[in-house]
């Protein structure tokens, strides 16, 4: 059997050296070649087969160097932490990995020559795919996260179940005898990698789903519908607006729940007493969605191993997996005071 002395004596290197390269030591300085010869002769004189061919898939892997292309600006990332919570996990996960992402790249910020030096790029958020391809043309390195067009050709995607949840939460309110049922959504767009980076606008998931399954019961009123921006400002905006309706509803899915954070404030000034005379359900559960007077029901929807699933999809891709796959992770609907129940 082949012995570590054996290899750097064919390699021409310390049996140090081959120790190190073998057990990828991240501290020692060998250049490319030198680990590539390493791999190739432990390989040929089959000293422990198994075990080299991992040790260097994973050392492969850390040589690579991943992106991540994320369309919120910093400051709106503040607002709305289900998109920092994606962006930590993808990075831990790749720190747990030790593959280095090379640069965080905000929609509004592109640099043209950020992508030269990457390997594989995490896209989070409704980015123009042409602008994608632009930015980073191969497609087979590619993870889409929460992308508006579901399951683009070619690409590897992560996305919510949104119409389990926004079944779930309509039949919620059904259940508790709530028939006038509005909703409180956002505006969605496909984001250009540019400045000035809002785009061509597309239609929320969540409110196709809504309207879809409100028509199919005969419940979906139009004046009901309010569009905001996803802050809170604009859910306690839209929530006023609301109010004014002659029949205003008896129950309201907010998108959001940072927008259902502010529609719960427009409530309180206007004296609306929740759930009594208008209950509510978020989108997201943040976690100060617990703490709300009174505490906020919501979907939860798991951004953390929305995270970690699409680093995972990646690095299959970058290790030779040719076909697309798509994942969607399902939610599920916390109940708390805020819709008048909770659950057992």
């Amino acid at each position: 059997m082949a012995t570590l002395k054996d290899i750097a004596i064919k390699a021409n290197v310390s049996p140090a050296t081959v120790s190190r390269v073998l057990n990828n030591d991240a501290t020692l300085s060998v250049s490319e070649g030198t680990r590539e010869r390493i791999f190739q002769i432990a390989e040929l004189m089959r000293y422990k087969p198994n075990r080299v061919k991992r040790l260097k898939q994973e050392s492969d892997l850390s040589s690579k160097q991943v992106g991540l292309l994320i369309w919120i600006s910093a400051d709106d990332e503040k607002e709305d932490p289900y998109f920092s919570k994606i962006r930590i996990s993808i990075e831990k996960r790749c720190d747990e990995l030790g593959i280095p992402i090379g640069r965080v790249i905000r929609g509004n910020e592109v640099d043209p020559t950020a992508s030269q030096q990457m390997d594989g790029l995490i896209v989070v958020g409704s980015i123009d795919p042409e602008d994608i391809r632009r930015f980073f043309p191969n497609h087979k390195s590619i993870v889409l996260v929460n992308h508006t067009l579901e399951e683009l050709r070619g690409y590897d995607s992560v996305s919510i179940n949104f119409k389990q949840a926004v079944k779930d939460v309509v039949e919620h309110f059904i259940a508790l005898g709530y028939r006038d049922i509005g909703m409180i959504g956002g505006r969605d767009y496909l984001y250009k990698l540019s400045p000035k980076h809002e785009g061509d606008p597309v239609v929320d998931k969540r409110q196709v789903y809504f309207e879809q399954l409100m028509n199919e019961k005969g419940l979906f009123n139009e004046d009901y519908m309010l569009l905001g921006d996803w802050s809170t400002a604009s859910g306690y905006e839209q929530m006023k607006e609301l109010l004014t309706r002659p029949n205003r509803p008896r129950a309201c899915f907010v998108a959001s729940d940072p927008m259902a954070i502010g529609a719960l404030r427009a409530l309180h000034e206007q004296q609306v007493k929740v759930p009594e005379e208008m209950a509510i359900i978020g989108f997201d559960d943040i976690e100060v969605s617990a703490f709300m007077n009174p505490p906020l029901s919501s979907v939860r929807v798991y951004p953390e191993e929305i995270g970690r699933t699409a680093v995972k999809l990646l690095m299959e891709r970058l290790e030779g997996r040719e076909t697309a796959i798509h994942v969607t992770i399902e939610t599920e609907l916390e109940v708390r005071e805020s819709c008048g129940a909770r659950e057992k």
